[in-house]
Formats: structure tokens, C-alpha cells, sequence
């Protein structure tokens, strides 16, 4: 910024100067405070011709520089002048000497670095200042950026993992830096130091945290609430190091360092609760998150049967324990499903963790009862503390309340929590398994007792932890043989699927446990765009499946309803004729190939229930539960819409079963103008993704009778609805549709309502391979030669972490799939 990068310094300058802000203690009344600032400059000189020439006149003379403002800025001890408001006005007045060109007294310089220190500061801490950089034009001045700080605020609390470091607080080291831009003016805002040393000093004494990064995120976080109504929050950064100087016998200190924004806290800094409303506990609609789990048994089933029971508070809640006979619990919403290694008694099976929000009019003694039913009737016994269990139901929150059942002088310790009930739940802060759930349903509702959110605690919690990646998981029901009609009845599992948790580096997980997903396409319509009629008979589609089983297909995708531009109308009861003798016959087949997994390519109720009745396992629906009319992110446009809505949801949720969900625009080559989106930083046509496809997926996921989270993957609908370069786009970046970012516009502004949902990409052989082909060859290729084209797409899919690849040629992909895993996951 300065055009000499040779400096001429003048270092602690001492000043005694009289400050209205007082020292270490407040100014009595309104007489100001005389006491001692050491002011710093450092100023950009091209020293050559000084150097040369060895003549002081073609330098600064620092000597003026330091005379002039001691005589200017020094208090008269006979006319209590001048008198400055605060550091800040300090720093004005000094720029004002060295670069005001209306002041007589004023050097010819280009710039000035200039720092002041308060060495008699507001308590607890050993200084405060500060640090600005100020540049001249020869007319005008004005400064770059400015810096406050605070050094060796010192406090003691309890911190710390060992059990020594929980029982007698230790000395902590605070030093906190407020970094901002020209947009803080020195003559007009200021920082009230006394304040903000005793917010964090108190704050400090009052916490009790296990980790110096929690403290320290702590503390950063107070400092912006603190400074929220003074600065300019796009401009604000905060930097908070955090020691403990008696952590290491043979080290000065421990340390931490967190840098902030206003940013990084949306919600914290206001305190608002924005997926949860606050509700009296007296009333009669509550909002509870319950977490989830198990690690005995059939898991899943597990799981889903809890759920189920959650929702028939009267069939387990008997007698005198019935509330109400109005009694109501609904799940109005669920987190990913997450494979956890056990915590405090490791010698047990992994565990499967999750969450979901409830909507009731139970009081929270009420719920406990029904949650510790619900454990009885799916079948856990008495064992160990934190042992193997067929399920756990933990209350996390209730509302935003604190509520606690044990006497007031008993709630110090947590080793006495049996038989009572305390929410917020005391170890959600010490749990990745709860918080990860918890972050996909509500991550930014706050904490009403620690006061931060809930994406803040995970991130604070998983930045310092050393504990084995979670896995998020996807089950596979085993359907043939369940019968829906027998209560609250869950389907037992055929298998699992397992993914990384996104933002997990691939390096935390072992060698080969990030697999690809092969789902291999098996059409039974005569008039599919790439193998229409090759596979209608059923010795043929037989053929065809035992050879992709073979391949290492871990999914058979069966269609019966063409969904290329153009394609003739097919009835239901056609589709269900073409589509179900597949599936039985499938079932039929020998061990292990007639337990593959099948999924149904159908967007009609009908056909999704018959195909699940004959032994389907999953629901891939081209147009997302809404039916073949176009409607954009206008979610749901007519009653027939809503009606396929209402109906697919109703069929996932009786069956628990995975289900797909596609972007597209009804006509595959209709509809592919995106230039509503230009508002976006990324190409429109993934924004149009996140928010079209979003609002289908929140429609279905959340709200009473949604589908579990844990089972919806989502498709961006390559070769539907888009342009070549749309196509490619949406291939290269695929990624960045499940990206935790802000989507939308306006009032509608949101977090992206994709995030974290696993991915399947369908580029096979589609027809914008084969126009990029022929312009290379002048020639377009049929479909079925486009095997090498899909190749090169299907691995660019697995480079975008995509879940499951679907694909019409299974052994060549196969290849692709494990040679793009080895070189990507």
C-alpha cells in the first residue's frame, strides 16, 4: 500500500495524557483520568538518499516527529487539557499531526503505522490499544484498517480433560484482537474496553469446558455479541488465543488460536431460536428433539419401530400413565442415520445414531414415561451404564426450556441422573453422535443454556476430537414377506449402504471403505430411448440381472414407463404388468442373487405399491413425488400434484423404504431456461437444483408423515431439463448441490435445503454424450455405443463423491467405479 517498504520507527513513545474512559478503574464522575499511553510509530520512508548522502534533511526527523506530539498530546497539569473520550480519539488526533496537510506542524509523509497502549488498563488484563494504518493523497487522510486488542487477560476456570483439571480451576491467558476496515472511523466510533474485559472476564469464570477450543470459540463469540451494535459486522474479525500456562511442565504454555466473524454465528449473536419456538411448558404444543439408538439386534428395524410407537402414545402408554385420551406425538422430522463407534464402555458393537423432531401435547414427565415404554416394548433390558442396548431414547430439547426434576443442590454432579429428567440433555455438548444429528434437522437453534448453536457446539467439539470418523448409513429393507397391517410393526433389514459424513476428508477413513455404488438399469418397455424391447421377456431380464450381479451391481433399477421425450402414454395396470412378474421373478432366483436389492423407476403410487408388494426395495422417482406436470420451485401447482405427493409419502412411510428423488422439469427436453437463477454464484443451473429439488425434498422429509431423511438420496437429474453445457455443469460440479450454503433469494433466503443428502448420477448414455461426440466426429452415435462416453462421466460422478452411479452397462462401469475409487476415495 506504501510505495517505500523502508521504515523509520519511534518506539513507546510515553505519553500522560487524560482519558474520559478512566484506567484501571472507571473516572470518578466526569473528571477524566490522567495516566500513561505508550505510543508507537513506524513510518515509510525511502532512506536511500539519506543512506547515501548520510544527510539527516532527506530523512524524518523522528526526533520533531516525537517532540511535537508529546507537546501536543502531554496534559497540562495546570489547564487539564486536552482531554480525549478515548484511545480511539487519541489515534485521530495523532494521525491528524503527522498526516493533516491544513496543520502547520505536519511532516510531508505518504502514510503512518501507528500504535497506542493503554498500560493501565481495565482490570485483569496486562494492556489494551490500539493498531491503525493511516495513508494521505497530499489533501486528504484517511485509514486503511484498525486493530484492538486486549493482552493477558488473565482468569481462572475449569478447563480440561483430565480429572485433576476438573476440580480446581486454573489460570487462563486471554488475548483478543478486533481487526476491522476503513469502515471504523477513529473521530466517530469507539470500543468500550472496560466492558468487553469484564464480559469475557465473567463469562470465563463461569465456564467449565474440556477443551481450550471450545473456551476459546466461547469466548469470540461473546466478543462479537459484545461489539454487534458498534461495528460493522461484514468487516469484523475477531481473534481470541487462549493459553493455559500450567498445561505442560516443560513449555511457558499451552495455546489456541480462533479467528471469527459475525459470519460464522448467524443466529448466536441476536440469541435466536430459529427451527424451534420457544413454548411455555404448560401449553399444550411442545417441539422436543428425541435422539435415536441402538446397537443390538436388527438395529434399523429397531429404529423405525420406536418411531412408529412415538407416534401411538396410547398403545404403549396404558392405565394410569395415559395422560390424556387426546394425547398426540407426531415426528415431524429426522436426521441422517450415523455408525458410531461406542463411547464410554467401548467393548460392545457399534452403535446407529440419529435424530428426529416431535410435535406433542405431552408434558415432558408425560413423554419421558412414553420414551422409556417405547424402550421396553422394542426390547431393551436393564445393563450396564452406556452398554449394548436394542434402542435409547434420549430427550435433548424441550422447546427452548431448562428443566431439571432433581432438588437444587443436587444438580452439580451428572452421575445422578436416573430416574430424573434434565433438558436440555447435560452431555449433548460431549456427544459428535447427538450433534450431527441434531446439526441436519435444527443447526441453528441455540442452546438455551450455553447460549451457542448447535452448529457452533459441533464444530467446536469435532475440531479437537481424535475419535474414529462417523459413517452415515442408508438401510435396505427386506420387504417380500412384511405385512404393513400388523400395528406399529417395522420391516426387518436386507442390508445397508454406508457413505463418509460430508467435510470428512477421505484420508480419516481406512483403506477401501468408501465404495461407489453400481445400480444397474434394467428396462421392461419397448420403447426405452437407449434398450427399448432387448429385455421385455423375462428370461432375458433374468439374463440380464444374474449378469450385472455378477459385475458387482449392488442395485437393479427396473423400469416399465419410458420417460424419454416423447415416449407413448402407458396405463398403470401396463406398467404394473411389465414391471412386477420382473421383480417376483427376481425373488425366485437362488441366494444370493435373489436377495439383490430392487428399486422401481415409477412416479405413480400404484406402480410403486405393486412392485413393493412383489419384493422392491426402494422408489426412484424421476419427478420427486409430484407427478410428470411441470411446476419449477412452484412446489406443488395443482390438487394432482398434491395428490402424488401424499400418496408416494404415504407408501415410503409404511414401508420404510429408500427413495430417490430426481430434479426435472416434466418434458426431459422441455424446460431448460435457468436464467432466473443469474443471481447465484454458481452457474444457474445448480442453483435452480438446490431450490426446485429443495423444496420437493423438504416437503417430503418434513412435516407429519414425512419420510425419514435417513432413506431419501437425491438425483440431479442429468439429461433432464437442460442444455449440454447444463449437462456438463451440473456433472463436474454435482458436489456443490449438496453444498452447506445459503440458497435463494430475499425473504426466501435459506440454508441450502440439499445439504448433506447423498447423491445418485445417471449419465448413461445419454443424448448429450452423443452430441458432444458427433461434434467431434460429425457423427451421432446410437446410444448403445456410448459405453466409453458414459465411462468418462461415470468417473467425473465418482470424483464429485457421488453415492451410487446408475448405469445400463454394468461390468464396464465396474472398471471405471473401482479404478475411480481408488484414485478419489
Amino acid at each position: 500500500m506504501f510505495g517505500s517498504t523502508d521504515l523509520i520507527r519511534v518506539n513507546d513513545l510515553l505519553l500522560t495524557v487524560l482519558l474520559s474512559s478512566g484506567s484501571r478503574w472507571p473516572p470518578k464522575g466526569a473528571r477524566p483520568t490522567a495516566q500513561p499511553v505508550l505510543m508507537s510509530l513506524a513510518i515509510p520512508h525511502d532512506i536511500r538518499n539519506t543512506a547515501e548522502t548520510d544527510d539527516l534533511s532527506q530523512s524524518v526527523n523522528y526526533s520533531t516527529l516525537a517532540s511535537t506530539l508529546r507537546l501536543t498530546l502531554n496534559s497540562s497539569a495546570s489547564t487539564l487539557e486536552p482531554v480525549f473520550s478515548s484511545l480511539e480519539s487519541l489515534a485521530f488526533r495523532a494521525f491528524e499531526l503527522l498526516l493533516d496537510a491544513s496543520s502547520p506542524s505536519a511532516p510531508k509523509l505518504e502514510g503512518v503505522y501507528l500504535k497506542v497502549v493503554q498500560i493501565k488498563p481495565p482490570l485483569h488484563c496486562k494492556t489494551a490499544g490500539i493498531e491503525s494504518r493511516a495513508v494521505t493523497n497530499g489533501a486528504h487522510w484517511h485509514t486503511l484498517n484498525v486493530r484492538h486488542f486486549i493482552e493477558d487477560l488473565e482468569c481462572h476456570t475449569i478447563v480440561g480433560v483430565n480429572s485433576v483439571e476438573r476440580v480446581e480451576k486454573q489460570l487462563v491467558r486471554i488475548n483478543v484482537s478486533v481487526e476491522q476496515g476503513a469502515s471504523f472511523s477513529l473521530d466517530r466510533d469507539t470500543i468500550d474496553y472496560r466492558d468487553l474485559t469484564r464480559t469475557v472476564y465473567n463469562n470465563v469464570e463461569k465456564t467449565s469446558y474440556l477443551t481450550l477450543e471450545a473456551l476459546a470459540s466461547r469466548i469470540a463469540l461473546d466478543v462479537l455479541r459484545v461489539l454487534s451494535s458498534v461495528v460493522d459486522r461484514k468487516g469484523t474479525k475477531v481473534v481470541v488465543k487462549a493459553a493455559k500456562p500450567d498445561a505442560l511442565v516443560f513449555a511457558g504454555s499451552s495455546e489456541v488460536e480462533v479467528a471469527r466473524t459475525f459470519d460464522d454465528y448467524p443466529n448466536e449473536i441476536e440469541g435466536k431460536t430459529s427451527d424451534i419456538p420457544e413454548v411455555n411448558v404448560n401449553l399444550d404444543h411442545h417441539v422436543v428433539s428425541i435422539a435415536i439408538g441402538s446397537n443390538l439386534g436388527d438395529s434399523f428395524q429397531n429404529i423405525e419401530f420406536a418411531l412408529r410407537l412415538l407416534e401411538a402414545p396410547s398403545q404403549v402408554l396404558t392405565g394410569e400413565e395415559t395422560p390424556h385420551e387426546n394425547a398426540f406425538v407426531n415426528v415431524v422430522d429426522t436426521s441422517f442415520l450415523y455408525e458410531s463407534a461406542p463411547m464410554y464402555v467401548t467393548d460392545q458393537p457399534p452403535f446407529i445414531n440419529g435424530a428426529c423432531i416431535i410435535e406433542t401435547n405431552l408434558q415432558p414427565l408425560a413423554l419421558l414415561r412414553l420414551i422409556k415404554g417405547i424402550e421396553k416394548l422394542v426390547g431393551r433390558v436393564p445393563s450396564v451404564r452406556n452398554g449394548p442396548r436394542a434402542i435409547d431414547l434420549d430427550l435433548l430439547f424441550f422447546n427452548a426450556a431448562i428443566y431439571d426434576t432433581r432438588a437444587h443442590d443436587e444438580r452439580k454432579s451428572l452421575d445422578n441422573l436416573c430416574g430424573h429428567l434434565v433438558v436440555p440433555h447435560p452431555r449433548i455438548v460431549e456427544r459428535e453422535f447427538v450433534l450431527r444429528p441434531l446439526n441436519d434437522m435444527i443447526p441453528d437453534f441455540i442452546h438455551p443454556v450455553l447460549q451457542r448453536s448447535v452448529s457452533t457446539l459441533l464444530r467446536e467439539l469435532t475440531f479437537s476430537s481424535v475419535s474414529a470418523p462417523m459413517k452415515r448409513i442408508i438401510p435396505i429393507p427386506r420387504l417380500l414377506e412384511f405385512n404393513t397391517t400388523i400395528g406399529c410393526n417395522a420391516p426387518p433389514t436386507l442390508t445397508h449402504w454406508s457413505y463418509p459424513v460430508p467435510g470428512t476428508p477421505n484420508l480419516a477413513y481406512s483403506s477401501g471403505s468408501i465404495n461407489t455404488y453400481l445400480m444397474a438399469i434394467l428396462n421392461v418397455t419397448p420403447d426405452s430411448f437407449s434398450d427399448g424391447s432387448q429385455n421385455n421377456a423375462i428370461s432375458t431380464a433374468l439374463s440380464y440381472v444374474q449378469n450385472a450381479f455378477d459385475s458387482g451391481s449392488d442395485i437393479i433399477d427396473i423400469g416399465g414407463y419410458s420417460t424419454r421425450p416423447g415416449a407413448e402414454f402407458v396405463s398403470v395396470e401396463e406398467e404394473i404388468n411389465r414391471v412386477v412378474p420382473v421383480v417376483e421373478a427376481i425373488r425366485r432366483l437362488p441366494k444370493p442373487v435373489g436377495n439383490v436389492p430392487i428399486s422401481v423407476d415409477t412416479f405413480r403410487p400404484e406402480v410403486a405399491r405393486a412392485a413393493i408388494k412383489a419384493g422392491a426395495n426402494c422408489i426412484n422417482d424421476v419427478y420427486a413425488f409430484t407427478g410428470p406436470d411441470y411446476h419449477s420451485s412452484n412446489l406443488i401447482g395443482d390438487e394432482t400434484s398434491r395428490e402424488y405427493m401424499r400418496e408416494m409419502k404415504k407408501i415410503a412411510r409404511e414401508y420404510a423404504i429408500p427413495v430417490i428423488l430426481m430434479h426435472s422439469r416434466g418434458d426431459a427436453g422441455k424446460n431448460k431456461n435457468y436464467d432466473e437463477y443469474q443471481y447465484s454464484a454458481d452457474k444457474p443451473v445448480l442453483e435452480a437444483i438446490r431450490v426446485e429439488l429443495g423444496a420437493k425434498v423438504d416437503a417430503i422429509v418434513k412435516g407429519k408423515g414425512g419420510v425419514r431423511r435417513w432413506l431419501v438420496v437425491v438425483d440431479p437429474g442429468v439429461g433432464f431439463s437442460k442444455s449440454v453445457e447444463d449437462n456438463l455443469e451440473t456433472l463436474r460440479h454435482a458436489s456443490r448441490v449438496t453444498i452447506d450454503a445459503r440458497t435463494d433469494v430475499g425473504e426466501n433466503r435459506k440454508r441450502n435445503p440439499l445439504v448433506g443428502y447423498p447423491q445418485l448420477i445417471g449419465p448413461s448414455r445419454k443424448s448429450f454424450l452423443g452430441h458432444i461426440l458427433s461434434t467431434k466426429t460429425g457423427n451421432l452415435p446410437e446410444p448403445n455405443k456410448r459405453v466409453w462416453a458414459t465411462s468418462a462421466a461415470v468417473s467425473c460422478a465418482v470424483q464429485q463423491r457421488a453415492l451410487v452411479v446408475r448405469v445400463h452397462d454394468p461390468r464396464e462401469a465396474r472398471d471405471v467405479i473401482s479404478i475411480s475409487d481408488a484414485l478419489w476415495k
